[in-house]
């Protein structure tokens, strides 16, 4: 696997054509796959598939849905968790299943669709030929957390089926998609929180182990010619983080358990990171057992203390990436630091001078400076202060 940085999915534009031309030109030399930005209704994460796919079930009722807004026309996508999209299994069902394998969720109808723009893309010059085309899929367990099913017994009546329909989603876009020019990525949300003990009513205790039936049931179906990756994410309904941990003692664990079970190689994982700089915060990703796979951190984010944080985290892990907080492109975008997408560098040894922690990325950064004025970051905000600022 090649390349300097990785972009996780969501980017608030329109089009894979807006996203490939916007980003993926100026910063197609420093990637090793693209995605298409998470377009349309898929900008709503989870909510594209609560409103798309679960709402229509007939095995299915919706208990609750979004408030409408300000003007009282309705929302697809939640404020809140308080504010989400809630299930019930109708009586009389003890299993969902769902029909039209390889379709049902959109997942391999939206990918098999950019995928053709990605390749003209490619074939008229205005990406690189050595780009690798990226999906990411919600893991199932994000997609059908506990908090949207108020009876929880409801929640193994739906998570086997809705497995089973991602499994013949993944079949399809391999089918469709040339192997040895797809990476497909896992996003995890609510694994990482219940890997914390932070989901009510779920025990501290085997919340490592009751996540990993997904990955041994999904990660061995992908191609070995497919690139893998997982994105381990602390949450952003709401607001980012849905939750705050004491420590990435569990995200590395989980991350650890991940790669162990995919039954495959793993070629990336990205750990999200706080904005916090103390040893006791980062301490545990010296128990990082990657396997081989890239690492990457969420650590750009609250620019002033970004060195800060990097300087901490080389005295624990030796070679990572760089990343920004991954978060949808559904919410307010001025509230990110970057964007709504994950920028990622090469790994550097902690032998070097901790004054040079920037110089690696800088010229993807300084490339990907302008696209921050194009998604409406004024030149005084803190991301172009940050950029402005790293050495030649």
């Amino acid at each position: 696997m090649s390349g300097e940085l990785l972009l996780v999915g969501s980017i608030p534009l329109d089009t894979p054509e807006d996203v490939f031309r916007t980003f993926g030109k100026p910063l197609g030399k420093y990637l090793f796959a693209m995605p298409d930005g998470e377009v349309g209704p898929r900008r709503h994460w989870i909510s594209r598939v609560h409103y798309q796919v679960l709402a229509a079930h007939p095995e299915l009722e919706v208990v609750q849905h979004p408030a409408p807004d300000e003007n009282g026309v309705e929302r697809q996508h939640p404020r809140n968790a308080a504010d989400a999209w809630w299930f019930k299994v109708r009586d009389g069902f003890d299993r969902v299943r769902f029909g039209d394998p390889g379709w049902r969720l959109g997942y391999a109808r939206d990918a098999i669709n950019s995928y053709f723009v990605f390749r003209t893309m490619k074939e008229k010059g205005v990406l690189p030929s050595h780009l690798l085309f990226q999906v990411s899929i919600p893991m199932v367990n994000s997609v059908l957390p506990p908090r949207i099913f108020p009876n929880q017994k409801d929640i193994e009546k739906v998570r086997p089926g809705y497995e089973a329909a991602t499994r013949a989603e993944i079949a399809k876009i391999v089918e469709k998609i040339p192997p040895n020019e797809l990476a497909i990525q896992w996003d995890c949300s609510t694994e990482i929180q219940d890997a914390y003990g932070a989901i009510a009513g779920y025990p501290l205790e085997g919340a490592i182990e009751r996540n990993l039936i997904e990955v041994r049931n999904l990660s061995p179906h992908i191609p070995r010619e497919v690139a893998l990756g997982y994105h381990f994410c602390f949450g952003t309904l709401g607001g980012w983080p849905r939750f705050a941990p004491d420590d990435l003692g569990q995200a590395v664990k989980l991350a650890n358990a991940f790669v162990a079970a995919s039954g495959r190689p793993v070629d990336w994982i990205h750990i999200p990171v706080l904005d916090r700089s103390d040893d006791s915060f980062y301490v545990p990703l010296r128990e990082l057992e990657p396997g081989g796979a890239r690492v990457y951190l969420g650590a750009i984010h609250n620019m002033p203390r970004f060195a800060e944080r990097l300087a901490t985290v080389r005295k624990y892990l030796s070679e990572f990436g760089l990343a920004a907080y991954a978060v949808s492109a559904g919410n307010p975008f001025p509230s990110y630091p970057i964007s709504s997408m994950t920028i990622c560098g090469p790994p550097r040894s902690p032998r070097d001078d901790p004054g040079r922690i920037f110089q690696p990325w800088t010229p993807a950064l300084r490339d990907f400076n302008p696209a921050l004025c194009f998604l409406g970051q004024e030149p005084t905000s803190p991301a172009h202060a940050a950029m402005s600022a790293l050495p030649p």
